[in-house]
């Protein structure tokens, strides 16, 4: 502190001067009146003031006198500031409200145990994750309805009906089954079988799953053609083991009559689809006979136009009420739809309403029907009349039931002068369409034939009733590696787009068909030059017709040729080599033939005397140009690949019999008699006798033919 202030002492008070009376100098560090000195009291100022003016010191003395007293005053007073401040907050913040009572939880008499030691399995674990053996629940993701990898496609990849009118999160929300997990649930396709019942047995199982889960609704929808006849009446023979299996005919036998019969566990539905979609229940039913009722009287549909996808949309309309959630409850009922077909349908344009619906409300779409010809639209079905009154010999007609592809993945080569008279084989799959909507939906397809054996051909002579032709079948376990692409028609395209590889098959599986050299002339009579000439010049003319179409299909496939090795599916890489390999093939042949013709037009000169023909004879060896040779060994490392790589698949066969031709050609020598004829002998001209009256009259009358209905 700057101002100084003069001491004063406790036992007597030191004489104060003042250079006026009354007047005090601050300045000089006189106190002022009224002013309280440091360590004083009141009456001593009043002491010291007097004093001060009846006794003046010395200046200096006064001086050093105020400088000590000014020091330690000031500390003095510093130290009393500080004590003040160290107590204040203490007593401020004291208050004489009632004191505030924590309540704590008591601690638990038996407290954690406390893991003294840790100990290590010495057993590794096999496998982490899903198939891990921790849990039942956990383990379940990887179950075999589930596909082994999730195809979301790329949200701008879909389409408007793909995105926005699904109601995503009304599907994800529902507690519907047995579609709990629609999201992840791919279905199964290519499942196999000799007949209709088979397919039924294992449909039980899956009835059986949603049955203890909850009550189900089973709807069938039956074909109404005339060629599902023999399939129908399978079925209704089958419904007596169905319910049997399950247990429930003797369990109906002891239910109470004031039972509510909507309340069954099992109930069942029936649906016709042809030309129109007919309910024949109009209230579900357990009631077997009655059942079997309905199937019978299923009447024919002669016109020839199947609505399968129309049915089926019918069906989840009419029975979505009992899988919505309601007051948080779970859905009334388990509904399964099982279509029993043996055409593709006619409607495939309301194919994606169907898998909407049928994926919203959760009800897999089980199939019973028939394998799809490979590469090809249409097959050709036994058909024998079901009236015995009428004549039972077989008939062909022709029947849509392919193919297995949204797009054509097969070029139309064929092995004879016309690509429909080829043998029909499986491709392992059902038709796009509606093997697609039971894979989106959860559902198994059952692809059923009568003659199905994979160990060898079958003969059209053993082919089954209302059965197709079909020559070949494969083995769904090596098949399996070549499923179709089930995408929607946008992302289809977009997939085929984005490989060059692809979009050459298809575009090349889209022409129109194409033949090489089938049937050429091979003998050529070389006596005179000229009529060879002439020969070879006509023969010439039929092979150049075939060149052209065949160079236009190899110049479309040819972009992809460099693209095989970024190929990664198995399926797009055997359809494209088989493709590639034949048309090479066949164009190498059908060239090289012409070219063998031109050569033989310069001349050439019998080895052996004797003979007097030109023979032109298969061969392995290309020797009339290096491109074609070039061409030749390319088209057989493709077919070769494909056997290799892709045995026991319908790929391999075809291509095993495109090399079983050899690609060259070579000129050979042979004799050809040109003696006259003999004369034959004439006949005796006796016509067979007619037989008698009488044997007449006892001869059967054929029974009556009817044309074969639209099937």
């Amino acid at each position: 502190m700057s101002q100084r202030q003069p001491a004063a002492s406790t036992a007597s008070s030191a004489p104060l001067a003042t250079s006026q009376p009354g007047e005090l100098e601050s300045v000089s560090g006189r106190a002022t009146p009224g002013e309280i000195p440091p360590g004083g009291s009141a009456d001593a100022d009043l002491d010291g003031v007097d004093a001060w003016e009846e006794d003046e010191l010395d200046e200096e003395a006064v001086l050093q006198t105020d400088e000590s007293t000014a020091l330690i005053g000031s500390m003095a007073m510093h130290i009393l500031i500080i004590v003040s401040l160290a107590i204040m907050p203490t007593a401020a913040f004291i208050e004489e409200d009632e004191p505030v009572v924590l309540v704590s939880t008591p601690v638990d008499d038996d407290p954690e145990p406390i893991i003294e030691e840790v100990v290590y399995s010495e057993v590794p674990e096999i496998e982490v994750g899903a198939n891990s053996t921790a849990e039942a629940d956990m383990a379940d993701a990887s179950a075999e309805m589930f596909a082994e990898i999730a195809e979301i496609p790329s949200p701008v990849e879909l389409e408007k009906s793909d995105m926005g009118d699904i109601e995503v999160n009304r599907i994800f929300s529902q507690p519907m089954a047995p579609m709990d997990r629609l999201e992840n649930r791919k279905g199964s396709v290519g499942q196999g079988t000799t007949g209709a019942a088979g397919a039924v047995d294992r449909l039980t199982y899956e009835i059986l799953q949603s049955m203890e889960e909850r009550p189900t609704l089973v709807v069938w929808l039956f074909d109404q053609s005339g060629s599902l006849h023999r399939q129908r009446r399978e079925i209704r023979d089958r419904f007596d083991r169905i319910y049997d299996e399950l247990g429930i005919i003797a369990k109906a036998d002891e239910q109470d009559p004031k039972d509510d019969p909507r309340d069954a566990r099992l109930l069942n539905s029936i649906i016709g689809f042809g030309e129109q979609v007919t309910l024949y229940t109009e209230e579900p039913t357990e009631d077997v006979e009655t059942l079997k009722t309905i199937v019978d009287g299923i009447e024919t549909d002669s016109s020839g136009i199947e609505r399968v996808f129309t049915a089926v949309k019918t069906a989840a309309d009419q029975y979505k009420s009992l899988r919505v959630s309601r007051g948080g409850n779970e859905p009334q009922r388990n509904v399964l739809l099982i279509v029993v077909t043996d055409e593709r349908g006619d409607d495939e344009m309301r194919v994606e309403d169907s898998i909407e619906i049928c994926r919203k409300y959760g009800m897999p779409v089980h199939v019973i029907g028939v394998p799809a010809p490979f590469g090809r639209r249409e097959t050709l079905v036994k058909y024998i009349d079901p009236d015995p009154k009428y004549d039972q010999s077989p008939q062909w007609a022709s029947v849509d039931q392919g193919p297995e592809t949204f797009l054509p993945e097969r070029v139309q080569l064929p092995f004879t002068a016309n690509f429909e008279d080829e043998p029909t084989i499986d491709s392992g799959f059902g038709p796009y369409a509606l093997t697609r909507l039971s894979y989106e939906t959860g559902g198994i397809y059952f692809t059923v034939h009568p003659n199905r054996n994979v160990a060898r051909r079958v003969n059209r002579r053993d082919v089954a009733a209302f059965a197709a032709d079909m020559e070949y079948f494969f083995d769904p376990v090596a098949m399996s590696r070549y499923r179709p692409d089930y995408l929607s028609p946008r992302d289809y395209l977009s997939k085929v787009k984005a490989s060059p590889l692809r979009t050459a098959l298809t575009n090349a599986a889209q022409m129109k068909p194409v033949t090489g050299i089938q049937r050429p002339q091979r003998r050529f009579l070389g006596v005179d030059q000229a009529r060879l000439s002439g020969a070879l010049t006509q023969a010439q003319q039929t092979a150049a017709r075939l060149e052209q179409p065949l160079v236009r299909m190899a110049m479309t496939l040819e972009p992809g040729l460099k693209h095989r090795d970024d190929e990664t599916s198995p399926r797009w890489r055997a359809g494209y080599d088989l493709a590639m390999g034949r048309v090479l093939a066949q164009k190498v042949r059908t060239e090289t033939y012409n070219a063998m013709l031109a050569k033989a037009k310069l001349g050439m000169a019998f080895k052996d005397k004797e003979k007097n023909t030109w023979l032109l004879e298969p061969s392995e060896d290309v020797t009339v140009g290096s491109k074609w040779k070039r061409q030749a060994e390319t088209a057989t490392m493709l077919l070769e690949s494909v056997v290799n790589e892709h045995p026991g698949t319908p790929w391999a066969l075809l291509a095993e019999k495109e090399l079983e031709v050899p690609i060259g050609w070579k000129w050979t020598e042979d004799f050809t008699d040109l003696s006259p004829p003999a004369p034959q002998r004439p006949g005796n001209n006796n016509n067979n006798p007619r037989p008698p009256r009488d044997d007449q009259k006892r001869m059967l009358k054929k029974a009556p033919k009817r044309p074969v209905p639209k099937l």
